[in-house]
């Protein structure tokens, strides 16, 4: 198989898939497989009749979506994975720390030693409580894994009503999950069904000590219903890895919020895309080349 790497050839990758008997070649020299971690204002214009399939870096393929770029061409043939599963364990671990860096209120802490107020808010997250995975795919069942010392009482949401290992419970998203859980994990796609499902009736619904933490995409969330919220005490906390938009602007009253911890759409860092990407690039096309869907096939029409 010969491949290209767009829009910058980064070595880890393409040491991997030479490794495993492939040829890096240019975009001009007939790929037959693309490994893709830009931006839509990256993605060439029109790919040559040899290329079969795309392999993009990141799980979150939705700005391709939006920009009409994935259905072009796939009109032509092509078919296109994500890296949906790859990050399971960085993107876990990232949602943990946001958690108890909310509950610990570590950006209260202030040089006046206020620990006094530390002792009335911090709270822990042993402490009998209850947690609902939205979107309870390969992060959410490694994020269990993460949680079993805590011994919390976990839902996992989602919509086929499979068994998520490790969870209590699995359910549809109903008005009872956000009335019973103190914590929400935003995991699911985007789509047009998940866009701002947490918005401001949602959070009506919902216990005022409750803390979002949201690692999956940045429109899951209503950001001004939200920062009502966390301003007037009806949500206890917010850890947020993406936002909308994205970035924050510097200015923003979200940054200025004790109660909201915000990192910079880092849950996976790019060393970690390399590390992995060529390992799942060369996985799918053989199973494109045993003319079988791929691990991680990108669904148009469903958005992931």
């Amino acid at each position: 198989m010969k491949f290209a790497y767009l829009p910058k050839p980064k070595d880890e990758p393409i040491a991997h898939l030479e490794a495993q008997g492939h040829t890096h070649v240019s975009l001009d020299d007939n790929p037959d497989l693309v490994v893709f971690g830009g931006g839509p204002k990256d993605f060439p214009d029109e790919l040559s009749e040899s290329v079969k399939v795309v392999q993009i870096q990141y799980a979150g393929i939705e700005a391709l979506l939006e920009a009409g770029i994935l259905a072009k061409h796939a009109a032509n043939g092509v078919r296109f994975a994500n890296a949906g599963g790859l990050y399971d364990d960085t993107v876990a671990e990232s949602a943990l720390a946001l958690l108890l860096a909310v509950e610990h209120r570590i950006k209260a802490v202030s040089p006046e030693w206020n620990n006094t107020q530390l002792f009335k808010e911090k709270e822990y997250l042993f402490d009998g409580k209850k947690l609902a995975l939205i979107g309870a795919g390969g992060i959410g069942t490694t994020l269990i894994r993460f949680l079993e010392p805590f011994g919390m009482d976990i839902t996992a949401v989602n919509r086929s009503g499979n068994p998520v290992d490790g969870a209590d419970r699995t359910s549809a998203l109903t008005d009872d999950v956000w009335a019973d859980h103190d914590y929400f994990v935003l995991l699911t796609p985007l789509t047009e069904e998940t866009r701002h499902m947490v918005n401001a009736e949602t959070i009506g619904k919902m216990q005022d000590s409750a803390v979002i933490v949201n690692v999956g995409r940045g429109p899951l969330v209503d950001t001004p219903a939200l920062t009502q919220a966390l301003r007037d005490g009806s949500l206890r906390g917010a850890g947020l890895d993406v936002t909308e938009p994205e970035p924050l602007p510097a200015d923003h009253e979200l940054w200025g919020l004790d109660n909201c911890v915000i990192t910079p759409h880092v849950a996976n860092i790019p060393r970690f895309m390399e590390r992995r990407i060529g390992g799942l690039a060369a996985k799918n096309w053989e199973l494109f080349e045993a003319g079988e869907k791929m691990s991680t096939e990108v669904d148009i029409d469903a958005g992931y």
